[in-house]
């Protein structure tokens, strides 16, 4: 009786959920999750003699692992993909931790402007970022040397983008530029939750500007840093448009900008008179999605599992 009354009480299935839930699944799997399963098993065939794709195992990777058409490639895109990040986490990410305690102070107006300003570039056309910093830094007729001018800089006018030591840095600093916002906006969200009262007892305790922050606003917003960091990690491992917009898909000078998403675009699609290899191309972005998956797998047991033994 007992068991049958429980049953009996149990609340039916909420059906609504899942009518609401269909079609975003459905479209998500259709262009997301089909895709890429598809093109796991694509880079486990390759073509025959006869042009039919039979399977070949793991045997492009080997190949791409290996082979010195392919491998020195690889390791290229790969370095500077992690210079590419690097260049992020290191200078992005603490700009915008910097722009969202300043916006986050009561003593600064006209916040609303700024926040707008400096998150009006993320929302901007790619192709319109890369087309307009091209022409500033052009050394025929761009502004950057009348404006290192003003300053008494002009020895420091160069081809950024033409010398292999500077281009793939120069190339990191527009896309900080053009997406300092997002950072900025996450770390101000997690700030500004943050309750006055936690701030005024500090305060009233004697301490400073910095220590608040340091010691109080920074700890409660580190699992927000490292949401920020694994985005980070995911969006410049996935990167590939600034760099096609301004370096095309020969990522030059001499490959120094060339990352895992132009290296994929260039071998799956072809080049010039080169023909696409889409199951090479296939095995390129199953090693990116091995390093991206790598990258969250360490977020999620390492970061995130700290995090939760310090708020227990």
């Amino acid at each position: 009786m007992n068991l049958a009354a429980k049953r009996s009480n149990r609340k039916p299935f909420p059906v609504h959920i899942l009518v609401f839930l269909a079609p975003a699944v459905i479209i998500y799997t259709a262009f997301m999750i089909y895709p890429l399963i598809d093109s796991l098993r694509l880079s486990l065939y390759a073509p025959n003699e006869n042009r039919e794709e039979v399977f070949v195992g793991l045997d492009n990777y080997q190949r791409l692992l290996t082979d010195d058409l392919w491998q020195p490639r690889l390791e290229g895109a790969i370095v500077n993909n992690i210079k590419f990040f690097a260049i992020h986490m290191l200078v992005q990410n603490p700009i915008g931790l910097l722009l969202a305690a300043l916006l986050s102070s009561q003593f600064i107006r006209g916040r609303s402007v700024y926040r707008t300003l400096i998150f009006t570039p993320t929302v901007l056309s790619v192709v319109l970022v890369g087309f307009i910093w091209r022409l500033i830094l052009s050394p025929l007729w761009g502004i950057s040397s009348d404006v290192l001018a003003v300053f008494g800089l002009e020895q420091y006018d160069k081809p950024w983008l033409g010398l292999e030591e500077t281009a793939l840095t120069t190339l990191s600093l527009i896309s900080v530029w053009q997406y300092v916002g997002i950072p900025m906006m996450l770390f101000l969200a997690a700030l500004i939750s943050i309750p006055d009262e936690l701030i005024e007892a500090a305060r009233v305790d004697g301490a400073t500007a910095w220590g608040v922050f340091w010691r109080i606003k920074f700890r409660l917003i580190l699992p927000t840093v490292g949401i920020v960091g694994v985005l980070t990690f995911v969006g410049n491992f996935n990167a590939f448009d600034l760099i096609y917009t301004i370096q095309k898909a020969t990522a030059g000078p001499n490959y120094s900008t060339d990352i895992l998403g132009t290296f994929f675009y260039r071998t799956f699609f072809g080049i010039q008179l080169q023909p696409g290899n889409p199951t090479m191309g296939a095995t390129i972005a199953g090693v990116m999605f091995l390093i991206i998956l790598t990258g969250v797998l360490l977020y999620m047991f390492g970061w995130q599992r700290r995090m939760l033994q310090i708020e227990l």
